[in-house]
């Protein structure tokens, strides 16, 4: 799995044409699954992000997670984030996982951020046109590819 992790101050998400979900400060995690992904690793990537400590504390240090400071998450899923640009310059999405597998790791990491401890979690829905606004936050972008952890 791969996840792109923004601090922000504010978000939204709109799926098709809707009422914005919205959060205030805190993370946007855009999250792509791959083909043969283990589930395994979810709750792991989960505390992963929600504890990653990149707010400032008290004197200017990246030192304070969104868990701590009260933050709430915006996660929306992202099959875009396994697309290969290795041939020509039109992206290949061949290993990123496809429908109910894709799905249902998606809904598995909303279930796992939720368990965190966060003060709320907006999502995206999978499959869905969707449109992010979001204000990034220093800024600071972390990238996350859980086959490096193994």
């Amino acid at each position: 799995m791969r996840a792109i992790i923004q601090r922000v101050t504010s978000a939204d998400v709109t799926v098709n044409g809707g009422e914005p979900r919205a959060i205030g400060p805190g993370l946007v995690i855009l999250l792509g699954v791959k083909d043969g992904d283990d589930p395994a690793v979810i709750p792991k990537l989960a505390a992963k992000c929600a504890g990653l400590r990149i707010f400032s504390d008290d004197e200017g240090k990246l030192n304070r997670s969104a868990i701590e400071l009260g933050y709430s998450a915006l996660v929306v899923s992202n099959f875009t984030l396994y697309g290969d640009t290795s041939r020509g310059k039109r992206p290949s999405f061949i290993r990123a996982a496809h429908g109910e597998s894709a799905n249902q790791a998606y809904e598995a990491f909303l279930t796992e951020i939720g368990k965190q401890g966060l003060r709320d979690v907006q999502h995206g829905e999978f499959g869905a046109d969707m449109q992010i606004r979001l204000v990034n936050d220093g800024p600071v972008t972390i990238f996350i590819d859980t086959d490096e952890w193994k």
